[in-house]
Parts: structure tokens; sequence; C-alpha cells
């Protein structure tokens, strides 16, 4: 099967098992990635708690942690829910937003590691602060090229054992051996806050259905820039093309993946 054909069957099976992501996720983004999920064929929980997170996590399809307005509380229920994803086997994704640029999460993010990650999502900047290899971007938007990151996404895919991600206008994703790459998307898209979280979301109900983890965060990356391509063809706007994404991610088929779609191996 090649790469085209099993993005095509991850969608398809997205769609019919409905995969329960469990996403402890930011403020900003908390409705717009649980419409995408839905709108895509999954089924979003959106559940923070430390009373509760880990007993979910240790039943969900997958588990999202994204840290992009954390709290001391919350991060003590990521860490319980991450350590309960993992003791039950469970794939788990790492969103490290504004990792590097601030001290906190940038900690945080790092204790994460240990409960091993399935996949890391992020921005160039974020990935190469994440590895060791850079000071973190401007707030949450990336200072460096996701060209630049490749090295210390590879490094740092090696040493943590996760599928690393890179976001860019060309998506790097890379499991420290074998790198994908993904060339869809609009130039409008970076004006649309929660993209990134949408993207690391979206990733979640693809490795809870796909056993090759490195081809189903490629997958997630692949559906969200096909969505943009097709929404930007006819939006008014940033505040139109988040709202048409979410439809183009519901109206997403197994054929416009297969017509449109720009997923390589490296």
């Amino acid at each position: 099967m090649n790469l085209i054909e099993s993005a095509c069957e991850t969608l398809t099976k997205i769609r019919q098992t409905s995969p329960l992501v469990h996403n402890m996720t930011n403020i900003v983004v908390a409705n717009t990635t649980a419409n995408a999920l839905l709108a895509i064929g999954a089924s979003p929980a959106m559940v923070d708690g430390p009373e509760e997170a880990p007993e979910l996590a240790s039943v969900a399809g997958a588990l999202v942690v994204n840290v992009g307005t954390v709290t001391p509380a919350q991060a003590e229920a990521m860490k319980l829910a991450c350590a309960a994803a993992q003791k039950a086997g469970r794939p788990w994704v790492l969103d490290p937003v504004a990792v590097g640029a601030l001290t906190f999460r940038t900690n945080l993010a790092k204790e994460l590691l240990a409960f091993k990650p399935t996949v890391i999502r992020g921005n160039a900047s974020e990935i190469m602060a994440l590895a060791g290899e850079g000071s973190g971007g401007k707030g949450v938007d990336s200072t460096d090229s996701s060209e630049a990151a490749l090295v210390a996404a590879k490094t740092l895919a090696r040493t943590s054992g996760a599928v690393v991600a890179v976001s860019g206008p060309t998506d790097y994703i890379t499991d420290g051996e074998r790198t994908l790459t993904v060339k869809n998307g609009h130039e409008l898209m970076p004006f649309v806050t929660g993209l990134g979280c949408t993207a690391t979301a979206l990733t979640g109900a693809a490795v809870a259905v796909a056993e090759d983890k490195l081809e189903a965060a490629a997958h997630a990356l692949l559906f969200l820039g096909l969505a943009g391509e097709t929404a930007a063809q006819d939006t008014a706007g940033p505040a139109s093309l988040q709202v048409d994404i979410i439809n183009q991610l519901y109206h997403l088929t197994p054929e416009q993946v297969k017509e449109a779609g720009k997923l390589d191996s490296l």
C-alpha cells in the first residue's frame, strides 16, 4: 500500500470507528479542535481535571496534550493522564506550544517526555527547543523554518522514541530514520489561530486508528492541509477560513486525497 492509499484508509477508519480522542488543550482552541474532530469523524472529549483525566486517558482511543495555556493544576493532571495512557498502552500526542519561550511549560514538556509520547507535533522553533537546539520562537509563533528543524526533529525522535512532526509550508514527519513530507496547505492558514493545535488534535484521531504511527501523523497534516487549500479557494478572510476548514474536513473524501494529496518520502 502506498502512502496516499494508506491516508485514504486512515480517513475511512476514522469515519467508520469514530475514535474517542481525549483532549487536554488550551482555552483558545478547545472549541475549534473539538469541531474539527467531529467534522473528520472522530469523537472529542475535553477533560482536564485531575479527578477524571487519568481514567479517561486509560480508555480513550488517543490522548492529546497541549500546553498552550497550562496552569499548575492542569500540569499535574497532564502528568497523571500521560502516565495512565502509557500504562494502558494508549497512544498519546504532545503539542509543546511555545516551549523554549517560557520556562514553566518548557520544563513540563520535558517532564512529559518520560511518559513516551507516540507523536510530538509542533512548529520548528518548538521542536528545536524541545530537542535542546534552540531557544524557542516568538510566543507561539515559529521564528525558524521547518527545514531548519529537521535535524533537531530526527534527534528528538531518536531520544524520545516518538514520531516528530514539524509544521510549516512543508511539513516534515520523522521517526529518526524514515522521513515523510506533506506539501498541502495555504498561505492564509497562519492567520487563523489554533490550526497547529487542530493538526495535533487530528493527529490524535489518526494514531487512534492507524498502525503505522509515522504515517498516521503525516495523514493528519495532509487532511488539514487539503481542507485549508480547498477552503481558501472561496473564503472571505481568516475568520471565514476557520469555519470553512471545518466544513472541508467534513466533506473530505478519499478521492480528494488521491487527487490532491502531496505526501511523499524524503
